[in-house]
């Protein structure tokens, strides 16, 4: 396995010979263990109409990932309201929109 980093592989190397010791306290263990149980508790059901070509997208992507297609919706959907999902970079520029052309208008005198 090649690491990018010389710290990364030293702590590898660390942890792999045993030398590294967990700080958190007992208290603050069960507090995390607590937080993640909650977070992972799913007790709501929703039902969603999506187009069959979406539908197939999310399948064939949740299949790239190696999950179900409705843990990569809800993860999807998760990373979304806690504000860390990211658009991808564009992969091509896109083109300049052309600015409206602007309109005349008369005044009539009746």
């Amino acid at each position: 396995m090649s690491l990018s980093d010389p710290h990364e592989a030293e702590l590898l190397e660390a942890y792999e010979a045993g030398k590294l010791k967990s700080v958190a306290t007992k208290a603050e263990l069960g507090r995390l263990r607590a937080a993640a149980r909650a977070t992972a508790i799913k007790d709501r059901r929703v039902n969603i109409r999506l187009s069959a070509g979406d539908l197939q997208d999310i399948q064939v992507r949740a299949l790239a990932e190696g999950m179900p297609y409705q843990t990569l919706i809800a993860s999807v959907l998760h990373k979304y309201v806690t504000g860390r999902l990211q658009e991808p970079a564009p992969s091509t520029p896109a083109a300049p929109k052309a600015k409206p052309a602007a309109r005349r208008t008369t005044r009539r005198d009746s």
